[in-house]
C-alpha cells in the first residue's frame, strides 16, 4: 500500500465552548451520507473531551460544510467512568434503524494516572444525537484486564456482534514518566451490549520499542479481515501499523504494508495515529490524527492505485 497525503482538514479554534482543542479519533458512519458526517473528541477550556460531528463533503474531503455547536454526546455525571471525557471509537447500524456509538470514558486515578474503559450511546434520530444505554461501562475492568478494556470497534457479522479492542493491565516507566501497557483483544456478543470479561489476544507486543496499541480500525475486502491500528512506540509517541486476517480472531502482522509515517515537518511530524478507513465512488481514504494525539487536528489520505 501507498497512502497519497491529502493535508489537514479540521481542527477545533475555539468558536464551541465543547470545542477549544483537539480533534480526536475521526470516526465516520459506515452509511456514509451526503455529506458525510466525521465524529470527533474536542477538548474544553479544561482539557475535557467532549464528543461532536464535523461534516464533510463527499466529493471533496477537505471541505467542511457543518460544525456541531453543541456535543453529540457530553462527559458522564460526576463519579462515573466517564466523568473526565468520552471519545467515539466506532457506530454500528442496527436493523430496527438505531445506532450503536461504542466510545471510551476517561476516569482519572490517584495511584495510577487513568482507567479508560467502555461505554455504549443509542442514537434514535440518525446520528444527531445519542444517549447512555447504560451509566456503567459495558466492558467493566475484569481480574485479567484492569486499567483498560477500551477503544472497541465493532462490526455486525451474521447477527454476531464482533469487537476488537485495547486491554491491559500494568503500567512501566519509560523517561520518568508512567505509561500504559496494552494489547488489541477480541470479544464476541449477541446483543452487542454483553460481552465477556476477557478477551483474546489478536495484536501482542512483539518489539522491545513497543509498549502498546490504539484505535484498531477493521474492515473486510472480500475474503480478508484488514485491520489498521496505532502502536505506541518508546520515545516516538503513535506510529501506524497494519494486519491482514482470514477470519478476524487469528492476526498476522504486516506493519512495513501500512504505507504511510510521520511527515518531516508540520501537523503530523511527530506522531500519527487514530486512523479510519473509508471507501468512496471507488477510492479508499484514510482520516487520520496527527501530533499531539489530536492537538492538531485531523487530516485525510487517499490510497495510490497499485
Amino acid at each position: 500500500m501507498r497512502w497519497n497525503k491529502k493535508g489537514l482538514i479540521y481542527v477545533a479554534d475555539g468558536e464551541y465552548g465543547w470545542a477549544k482543542t483537539h480533534a480526536m479519533l475521526p470516526t465516520v458512519d459506515p452509511l456514509m451520507g451526503d455529506p458525510i458526517r466525521a465524529y470527533v473528541t474536542c477538548r474544553d477550556e479544561k482539557g475535557i473531551g467532549r464528543i461532536g460531528c464535523v461534516e464533510l463533503m463527499r466529493h471533496d474531503l477537505s471541505k467542511i460544510v457543518a460544525i456541531s455547536s453543541e456535543p453529540v454526546l457530553d462527559i458522564g455525571e460526576a463519579g462515573t467512568f466517564d466523568e473526565n471525557g468520552v471519545v467515539a471509537i466506532s457506530l454500528v447500524n442496527l436493523p430496527d434503524g438505531k445506532k450503536f456509538l461504542y466510545y471510551t470514558g476517561f476516569e482519572l486515578g490517584y495511584r495510577i494516572r487513568y482507567r479508560l474503559l467502555s461505554g455504549l450511546a443509542v442514537s434514535s434520530d440518525n446520528g444527531m444525537s445519542f444517549k447512555r444505554l447504560q451509566r456503567t461501562p459495558i466492558l467493566e475492568r475484569s481480574d485479567k484486564e484492569l486499567y483498560f478494556r477500551c477503544a472497541s470497534f465493532v462490526l455486525l457479522e451474521n447477527d454476531v456482534f464482533r469487537m476488537w479492542y485495547v486491554a491491559g493491565s500494568k503500567w512501566i516507566e519509560i523517561d520518568g514518566k508512567k505509561k500504559p501497557v496494552y494489547t488489541i483483544n477480541y470479544l464476541e456478543s449477541k446483543d452487542g451490549i454483553h460481552w465477556p470479561q476477557e478477551g483474546r489476544v489478536c495484536i501482542g507486543i512483539i518489539r522491545d520499542e513497543e509498549h502498546g496499541f490504539g484505535r484498531p480500525y477493521v474492515i473486510r475486502d472480500g475474503q480478508v479481515y484488514k485491520m489498521f491500528y496505532s502502536i505506541r512506540v518508546k520515545g516516538k509517541g503513535y506510529r501506524l501499523g497494519y494486519a491482514e486476517s482470514g477470519d478476524g480472531v487469528e492476526w498476522v502482522r504486516r506493519d512495513e504494508e501500512t504505507g504511510i509515517d510521520a511527515s518531516e515537518d508540520g501537523w503530523d511530524s511527530e506522531m500519527i495515529c487514530y486512523s479510519c478507513i473509508l471507501d468512496i465512488h471507488g477510492k479508499r481514504y484514510m482520516l487520520y490524527n496527527g501530533n499531539g494525539f489530536g492537538a492538531t487536528g485531523f487530516g485525510y489520505a487517499v490510497l495510490e492505485p497499485c
